[in-house]
């Protein structure tokens, strides 16, 4: 039997998905039908069941969910020996924002990890495990995988040890709009492929060679689960004991987190999918505790977080309301409605105390707004460009006022240190590897990712 999957486990960056009403577009064409099926045939969109001259089998086949991607198996299946692995994304379609791009991917990837023992972190390197590449047509990986421009092959992927997967930079790839392929289905897909997965004979699943639309209630199909853990085993959340497995007591040092902040006696909470982790000002990491353990009447995952130096409390912030802590008491009134509070923005990117300001800063997009903590209000004149904030990104997952004077903002796996003296980034880098005030230094993730 298939161990329950614990509710809202990692939906903050496929929540940036969600929201883009995606469909699959294109028909089919009545070309020679002979031809068409041997396509289908080559790369698996046709069972067993439809194949040979059963011709309204055939059309039956078409008219599934648009396919979704076709894909050349390089070994029989297996699997990696390691659960921690590497992904670059080589290069990606010229007239999608960077940014986008990669939250798409990770996304894809954290379906993957977050229902089951895997850990994927993102890298520059020229040894990724894993490597996304779009190419035009031919590419060197044989005449029968050679991209056919629009229409017809998406992709193509291999299994463990080449690791790789491969793109028609010719399609036309989607990440919001009704028109052109979804990149975000597509990769999840293809992911799969690298990490040794077959396609799946149940037609909603994942690995399904027929599209799956991108839908509100999307999660993956019992099959994808099941297939994936049989492999590499599941995830045990609730084990959080002393004799916890170490790759998750250290989880967010390999991947990302969806928030961060710190209190007045420093410790640094760092908060990723319904969990957090607590690291002492001598860097002696603690957890994964249960967010709604300590916060009781939170919801499952959180925007952002910031604790007030102002007055002592924890703000958390998740959709269009904000949640305040004294200690683990919520007060009463909470959680209040955005609507209730003015202009405060909808899912902050970021939280911050701003020590100079005496006040919270919500960070969202390429703005920022000041927040009085008492009213929960905007101060007048703002929002206000991020450009103020002096080489600061857009999009950050989290920031904090650290001892040592220095404010660092936090995306993905980079930080970049601001000092609020000269207003403007003084520094950046790779957070876990060069700030072992973070609690990361003992992951052996240098040697991971060296």
């Amino acid at each position: 039997m298939m161990a329950p999957i614990p509710a809202g486990l990692g939906w903050r960056l496929v929540r940036f998905l969600l929201a883009l009403q995606l469909c699959a577009a294109g028909t089919s064409s009545r070309q020679d039908e002979a031809a068409a099926e041997r396509f289908l045939e080559k790369y698996g969109y046709l069972e067993s069941r439809h194949r040979g001259s059963d011709l309204a089998g055939f059309s039956d086949a078409l008219r599934v969910d648009q396919v979704a991607s076709s894909v050349s198996h390089d070994g029989d299946g297996g699997k990696w020996s390691r659960r921690h692995l590497t992904y670059r994304l080589v290069n990606w379609p010229w007239y999608l924002p960077q940014q986008q791009v990669r939250q798409a991917v990770r996304a894809a990837f954290d379906l993957w990890s977050n229902v089951s023992s895997l850990v994927f972190w993102e890298t520059e390197g020229d040894l990724a495990d894993i490597r996304l590449t779009f190419f035009h047509g031919d590419h060197n990986d044989g005449a029968d995988n050679a991209f056919d421009g629009p229409g017809g092959a998406l992709a193509h992927a291999f299994f463990p040890r080449r690791g790789e997967a491969h793109f028609d930079k010719d399609e036309r790839w989607s990440l919001g709009a009704r028109k052109g392929r979804n990149l975000f289905v597509v990769v999840a897909h293809e992911i799969g492929h690298t990490l040794g997965l077959e396609h799946s004979p149940v037609r909603n699943a994942l690995m399904s060679p027929y599209y799956k639309k991108l839908t509100k209630d999307f999660v993956l199909n019992w099959d994808d689960i099941l297939a994936i853990q049989n492999l590499y085993g599941s995830l045990a959340l609730e084990n959080t004991g002393p004799h916890q497995d170490g790759n998750f007591s250290s989880h967010y040092c390999w991947s990302f987190f969806d928030a961060i902040t710190q209190d007045l006696e420093n410790n640094i909470y760092v908060f990723r999918d319904g969990h957090y982790w607590l690291v002492s000002q001598g860097g002696k990491r603690s957890g994964p505790h249960l967010l709604q353990a300590t916060w009781p009447g939170l919801p499952p995952t959180i925007d952002a977080a910031a604790f007030s130096e102002e007055d002592g409390k924890f703000y958390f912030f998740r959709g269009g309301r904000c949640w305040r802590y004294k200690g683990s008491s919520l007060e009463t009134g909470f959680p209040k409605k955005r609507h209730e509070r003015g202009e405060l923005p909808r899912r902050p990117d970021t939280a911050l105390y701003f020590q100079p300001l005496h006040h919270l800063v919500l960070f969202k997009g390429p703005k920022y707004y000041v927040v009085d903590e008492e009213s929960l209000r905007v101060e007048p004149y703002y929002p206000r460009s991020l450009r103020d904030w002096g080489g600061v990104p857009d999009m950050a997952n989290g920031a904090l006022t650290h001892r040592d004077g220095f404010v660092y903002f936090f995306r993905d796996d980079r930080f970049w240190k601001f000092s609020p003296e000269k207003l403007r980034v003084v520094g950046t880098g790779q957070w876990a590897t060069q700030l072992p005030w973070l609690g990361c230094q003992d992951t052996g993730l240098n040697q991971a990712v060296a």
